[in-house]
């Protein structure tokens, strides 16, 4: 674990795979900048590898992860994503093991331990309780639960769901927050996963498809905040 890296909850992960990049995916990074300066919260935002300097460069408030990396060393290797050009061109953590770029346990282990050598954080994803349980024994930073069937589904996970992972999780290692991730819709979706219990939430389609992305970042974190502030009063 980078324990140099600080986020607080709630959080908020916004991944635009491969539908946005360049001048368009810019546009919707400083609108989710200034959202998240607007409600005092920490947003992730993982953009195409291209286009990670040109966040880093032209924001604020939020965290730039890149999409994957490898854990190969300086050197021979190409076509790879070297942890150390990450580090480079501004990014402050890596997402690992989604349902779209899935590694083995022993890859995620290893680029583990290279994003903690290079300084980065790590968010790593899992499916199932039990793939979350082994996970986190490998120590990333932050863990993404999300039953790959709900993947852009418009379905959030279930209560027992939520609470199951995030019991798991503290038990093993209570410094690692647990976002809750697949079928996040709108605003109503954040604030229902939040108020059962979890620390953060995201979302891709929910927001990139919209009739209007950046009016669908502030509605999620405007409901994110409140239902955050409501739990904690």
């Amino acid at each position: 674990m980078y324990k140099s890296f600080k986020i607080r909850a709630p959080f908020f992960e916004i991944g635009p795979k491969a539908y946005l990049y360049g001048e368009g995916m810019l546009k919707l990074a400083k609108v989710i900048d200034k959202t998240a300066l607007k409600y005092d919260v920490d947003i992730i935002v993982t953009p195409q590898y291209t286009d990670i300097k040109l966040l880093a460069d032209n924001t604020e408030r939020i965290m730039v992860f890149a999409q994957h990396m490898d854990y190969l060393p300086i050197g021979r290797g190409l076509g790879s994503v070297l942890p150390e050009a990450v580090k480079a061109a501004g990014a402050v953590g890596v997402m690992l093991n989604h349902a779209e770029k899935k590694i083995s346990m022993d890859a995620i282990k290893k680029t583990i331990q290279r994003a903690d050598e290079v300084g980065l954080a790590t968010i790593v994803c899992a499916d199932t309780v039990e793939e979350l349980s082994e996970i986190a024994k490998l120590s990333p930073n932050l863990l993404v639960a999300e039953p790959t069937e709900l993947i852009g589904s418009g379905q959030t996970s279930d209560e027992n769901y939520v609470k199951a992972t995030i019991e798991t999780v503290r038990a093993i290692n209570p410094d690692i927050m647990v976002l809750q991730g697949a079928g996040i819709s709108n605003g109503r979706d954040v604030y229902n996963t939040i108020m059962q219990g979890a620390q953060a939430t995201g979302c891709t389609s929910g927001i990139i498809k919209a009739e209007n992305p950046e009016e669908m970042v502030e509605e999620m974190i405007y409901y994110l905040r409140k239902a955050w502030d409501t739990l904690n009063k």
